[in-house]
């Protein structure tokens, strides 16, 4: 795609997600800092920085995982489709379901692949055998998994290798047909093999869905994303289109991260 094209692209889209002031402290610890940002629908937005500036802290509160930590406090909005998902009556279990996250490392059930995938819808009420199995199969397929595994649903998850796994808990993330996924650098425990094939599954993704990328991998970041955040102790220092940030960065401290001489 031109840079022409690309921006094209992104003018299209509408603000899916929008932080307005948004803070976080883990007790006394200040993790993020007035975080005003906003992720466009329907591409791929990448978090980059240090370890320790706050990416993965960033990444959770949209889902609100943090809240399971008991130190957890926040201040501010973060809003999806412009309503407040920090706000007084958020149905969190709800919440959850519209916002998919897949983690670093791949944390498949110890069950079949057909059990991984079917465990979400039947929580969530798809009983019937003939739903259940295009669900399956449609989130296999969205995972680019099925071709893989359609003659092997009955094994064990874990029979798969550390890239299918993964891609079977994106199968997993897709089952409960969500708007937003959340990536927690998903790569980071693979190959070289099995990261191409979840970067060019991503590109696939972000055609229905609004991405999130946490990752440490410049190249990566370069690679699969419309939109980069880069962050450092807690603040969003810039943020901007992919190219710009890595061809023209506007501060100081970013030239600096993406040239190595820190971080």
């Amino acid at each position: 795609m031109s840079p022409g094209d690309q921006e094209l692209r992104l003018q299209k889209m509408y603000d899916k997600i929008s932080f307005r002031h948004f803070n976080l402290w883990y007790g006394e610890k200040q993790a993020l800092k007035d975080i005003n940002l906003d992720v466009k629908s329907n591409i791929l937005t990448a978090i980059m920085g240090p370890s320790g500036c706050g990416k993965s802290s960033l990444l959770r509160s949209i889902n609100r995982i943090n809240d399971l930590i008991p130190s957890c406090r926040t201040s501010g909005e973060v809003l999806i489709d412009e309503e407040n998902i920090y706000g007084e009556g958020v149905d969190v279990y709800h919440l959850r379901r519209r916002v998919g996250m897949v983690f670093q490392k791949p944390n498949p059930f110890p069950k079949s692949i057909y059990e991984n995938v079917s465990y979400g819808p039947r929580i969530h009420g798809v009983a019937d055998g003939a739903e259940l199995d295009a669900v399956v199969e449609r989130s296999l397929r969205g995972a680019a998994l099925w071709d893989e595994v359609k003659d092997r649903l009955k094994e064990n998850a874990y029979s798969l290798s550390g890239g299918q796994q993964q891609r079977l808990c994106i199968a997993r993330a897709l089952s409960i047909e969500p708007e937003v996924i959340l990536m927690d650098e998903p790569c980071s425990a693979l190959d070289p093999i099995a990261t191409s094939k979840i970067e060019a599954l991503m590109r696939q993704l972000k055609e229905s869905y609004t991405v999130v990328l946490v990752t440490h991998n410049l190249q990566q970041a370069a690679r699969v994303s419309d939109m980069t955040a880069f962050m450092y102790i807690g603040e969003v220092i810039e943020f901007g289109n992919t190219m710009d940030i890595f061809n023209a960065p506007q501060k100081e401290l970013t030239e600096k991260y993406i040239t190595g001489k820190f971080g």
